[in-house]
């Protein structure tokens, strides 16, 4: 089974035809109000991929709680360990272009109250995977990584957003996931490289750098992974690389190879950018199942 350890945010979504400009205001053509947050986006895309699921993180007392909640449990997602805490559940503004393109400010709220003592014992008995973002607490990221390595349960950091989690705990995960902004900014504070086969040689540990429009490149061991874009008519890109993160453990669970878990989480996220939402676009196992047979 999979552990997430994360985010769980309101998304409130702007559609427009181009984001504002700097004191410019723009009218969007549509609203609408999603369950998103990183942590709960990976768990949920994990969960519609077939895998047993249970996130771990924290909201508020309030009725946006309950539709985060309700979202995760009707795609397959054990949430009883999420904790009810005495702040605001996390939120987040989404601008998305006509484009497909998007631009997001997050607020934290609850999720600064995740920590990682909030895990389980018996969940990571029974884990195969511990899934982290970076939308939590770092002290907390670090606690749940250094708690995952004790109970030998292999850990798959996504460094979104790319803040500065100390070299020792990148070095302690299994696999980092990263786009081209957060391997940049990564590679900097490393002093090497930023494609996946230099992050690799500096952290020592599997690196997915995910390239948007380009596809991947993957430094799993000595072996280099590069996987094209599927073709497909993008619409909304909010919730591909969370996407992309929970299909990749999903079939790493079940005893998928390196290359076959990297093609099928490729095809699932670019389903998720074919249809509007947040967690609304992550496909089902069997919708991904049909599209990789095309």
């Amino acid at each position: 089974m999979i552990v997430v350890f994360g985010s769980l945010n309101a998304d409130f979504v702007f559609e427009c035809e181009h984001a504002p400009e700097e004191g410019v205001t723009t009218r969007a053509d549509a609203f609408r109000l999603e369950a998103g947050g990183k942590g709960a986006n990976q768990a949920a895309a994990a969960a519609r991929d077939g895998a047993e699921v249970a996130m771990v993180g924290a909201v508020g007392r309030d009725g946006m709680a309950d539709r985060l909640l309700g979202a995760l449990v009707e795609a397959g997602v054990d949430v009883d360990a999420v904790a009810r805490v005495e702040a605001p559940t996390g939120c987040a503004s989404i601008v998305v272009e006509r484009s497909g393109a998007n631009r997001i400010v997050v607020a934290g709220g609850a999720n600064d109250a995740a920590r990682a003592e909030m895990i389980p014992e018996a969940l990571l008995a029974r884990a195969s995977h511990l899934v982290l973002q970076m939308e939590c607490p770092t002290e907390e990221v670090v606690a749940a990584i250094a708690r995952a390595r004790a109970a030998g349960v292999r850990v798959v950091l996504n460094l979104a957003p790319a803040l500065p989690l100390p070299v020792e705990a990148l070095k302690a995960c299994d696999v980092l996931v990263v786009n081209e902004t957060e391997a940049a900014a990564l590679a900097e504070r490393l002093g090497c490289g930023d494609d996946a086969p230099a992050l690799r040689g500096a952290l020592g540990i599997d690196v997915i750098r995910t390239l948007g429009a380009d596809g991947l490149e993957a430094a799993f061991g000595e072996t280099i992974h590069r996987l094209p874009a599927r073709e497909i008519v993008a619409v909304d890109t909010t919730a591909a690389g969370d996407c992309f993160v929970g299909v990749f453990v999903a079939a790493r669970d079940r005893g998928a190879d390196v290359a076959t878990a990297l093609e099928r989480a490729t095809a699932a996220s670019a389903l998720a950018c074919a249809t509007r939402g947040c967690q609304s676009s992550l496909p089902s196992r069997e919708a991904t199942d049909a599209f990789l047979a095309r």
